[in-house]
């Protein structure tokens, strides 16, 4: 017959004491509540940690530079493998959370912990950039990386997994954007490896992804705000043709006229500011310049990603000169009529990328096009 199992006292289910496990608890966990509103996600699996720590290729003469270390699962075992890690934490309760991980330890005097807004705080030397980034702070820290003096010799990032798959997407791809052609211009970016959402607590709303950035060395040689500048144009429009989105946007023909004046005041070249010299001519490129009112509402969601936001002069421009009756016309003057026969020959005849989408352009033909534009007096710096 079998035995009835007694239930034991003080409803011990195992003879091992330690085996017990106190019910879980909401927060039960948690040192303090974490503000999601400055991206912290805390990196809680130790192999995710091991691998990017590994995939930094860490030397022990590196000093590194941590990004939102947050309790410090990453601090720790970076440690094990560089020489110095600076940490740059804005929340002062992380802060003292990370430093009390080597409290009292060799790796101490190792650590150093500043503290404050990464985007703004002056960086020292760094040999390596590992970061669980904020992704509040994904593009401005990206473009600090690469804008730096002496830029890393590599950086690991982990970021949103859409705008990581914007870095290294190629020309033709949905995702292919201003933010792909700057950072591929001045850096080599690999995916490394897809991190699920439940890897972080709290856990984020979006899955995340590892990224290898070498910044290329050396440099490009051009003006990475003339660069930026001409992108900003080009990727306004991204799936119209090149000749549509500047030929067919006023306020971009308005701030190429701006630049083109200013660049001849510095040569003290002189500017014509007469009328247009053929009245059939001028009412040709009055027909051309028209732009419907629908047309223009496209200004509206035309960037593809949030920070990618749209220039300040053509917002002012276009809340300044609203078009009546659905329509735009200006009169032309020689200035004007001179500029966009600029702009026509360098898409046309110099670049012959007119008919070409920015969204299908690759490094070589915006190199091209910025090359042809500077060669008639046209900046965008």
């Amino acid at each position: 017959m079998p035995k009835f199992a007694s239930k034991r006292r003080n409803n011990a289910s195992q003879s091992n004491p330690y085996g017990y496990t106190a019910p879980k608890t909401k927060g039960s966990n948690a040192i303090f509540k974490m503000n999601t509103d400055i991206g912290q996600h805390v990196l809680i699996n130790p192999g995710v940690a091991q691998a990017i720590v590994d995939k930094a290729d860490l030397k022990q003469s590196d000093t590194v530079l941590e990004v939102g270390p947050g309790s410090g699962n990453l601090t720790v075992r970076i440690l094990e493998k560089a020489k110095r890690v600076v940490a740059v934490e804005l929340d002062p309760r992380m802060a003292a959370e990370v430093t009390k991980r080597v409290q009292g330890k060799p790796e101490q005097k190792r650590l150093e912990v500043m503290l404050g807004d990464v985007i703004k705080t002056e960086l020292p030397c760094f040999d390596v950039c590992i970061s669980n980034t904020p992704y509040q702070i994904s593009s401005p820290l990206t473009f600090k990386l690469l804008n730096l003096p002496h830029p890393p010799r590599v950086c690991i990032l982990t970021f949103q997994r859409e705008f990581a798959s914007r870095l290294f997407a190629m020309p033709g791809s949905p995702l292919y954007s201003r933010l792909s052609v700057n950072v591929q211009m001045w850096a080599h970016v690999t995916h490394i490896m897809k991190v699920g959402k439940n890897n972080f607590r709290p856990p984020p709303a979006v899955e995340s992804s590892v990224v290898r950035l070498v910044p290329k060395n050396p440099r490009p040689d051009i003006s990475f705000k003339e660069w930026d500048g001409m992108l900003r144009v080009c990727f306004i429009r991204k799936n119209k043709t090149l000749r549509a989105g500047w030929l067919g946007v006023r306020s971009v023909m308005e701030m190429v006229e701006e630049n083109w004046r200013a660049w001849c005041a510095l040569n003290d070249i002189p500017v014509d500011e007469g009328p247009a010299t053929s009245t059939e001519n001028e009412e040709m490129v009055i027909d051309e310049i028209v732009v419907d009112a629908e047309q223009e509402e496209e200004w509206g969601g035309i960037m593809d990603v949030d920070e990618d936001e749209l220039p300040d002069f053509f917002k002012e421009e276009r809340d300044r000169q609203r078009p009546q009756n659905g329509k735009y016309r200006k009169k032309k003057g020689k200035v004007t009529e001179l500029v966009r026969e600029k702009v026509r020959k360098v898409l046309e005849d110099d670049t012959k990328l007119a008919d070409k989408r920015a969204r299908n352009c690759d490094e070589g033909d915006f190199l091209k096009l910025l090359w042809a534009f500077n060669q008639e007096g046209i900046h965008f710096n």
